[in-house]
């Protein structure tokens, strides 16, 4: 009961943010006019609908995670949940593959932006009814959910990248939520960015989605050499 009452604080500021960054992400498919699902993403090889449909797989691993009750010591931490590769994403990966097909089935723009506003809905309630001090099981580990949830504001705030990426006057993530991604993305890489980076470039140059320019390279330091985080 004590330990739950110390945590508490932590894990409700992840779950909020969990909330508030899924809603923005999901506000912004929700404006996509029909021609913006053609337009490229900001992941290497895949389209806005691909994306889209990548967002609905998301939702429903939170889903199934949420409701995964998992037994012993956690494993992993919001921040040690991620894997790190040195090999950037080229879109050829079989399961990559596979969400563009499964998102071409789709057909029309309407019934991904259903299939995400439905099950993204039913995620967004589980992580606002979910105990935060629940151990849950996920990719053969074990975190606690509000550790999970925290997680994944970083996921949803560089997909809402990926997505208006490529597209004009779209809303960006929340700014509570780009900051608390460098933040995390500063913690896995063990040193923070310049001053002089904006939370957006950190996270799109720190992940490979974009490559820095000479002088930001300069500014990087020590740091460049250990960049791209490829998270997976």
């Amino acid at each position: 009961m004590c330990l739950s009452v110390v945590a508490a604080p932590h894990y409700l500021a992840g779950v909020d943010l969990f909330s508030r960054s899924w809603t923005a992400l999901r506000a912004a498919v929700a404006e996509l006019s029909d021609e913006d699902f053609a337009r490229p993403s900001g992941c290497t090889g895949w389209l806005v609908r691909d994306l889209v449909c990548h967002l609905v797989i998301d939702a429903q691993d939170v889903l199934i995670t949420l409701v995964t009750p998992a037994e012993g010591e956690p494993t992993r931490d919001a921040l040690t949940y991620w894997d790190i590769t040195e090999t950037p994403p080229t879109g050829d990966d079989p399961l990559d593959a596979l969400t563009v097909r499964l998102a071409a089935a789709y057909g029309e723009p309407w019934l991904l932006k259903f299939h995400l506003d439905d099950v993204g809905s039913a995620a967004g309630r589980a992580a606002e009814l979910a105990d935060p001090s629940l151990r849950v099981g996920t990719r053969d580990q074990v975190l606690t959910a509000g550790d999970y949830l925290s997680a994944y504001v970083l996921e949803w705030t560089l997909h809402h990248l990926d997505l208006v990426a490529q597209l004009q006057d779209a809303a960006e993530p929340p700014a509570e939520g780009l900051a608390r991604s460098r933040g995390m993305l500063e913690k896995i890489a063990g040193s923070a960015f310049p001053a002089s980076f904006t939370d957006k470039d950190a996270l799109l140059v720190g992940t490979g989605r974009r490559a820095p320019t000479d002088a930001e390279t300069t500014g990087l330091g020590e740091l460049a050499a250990k960049l791209p985080l490829v998270l997976g």
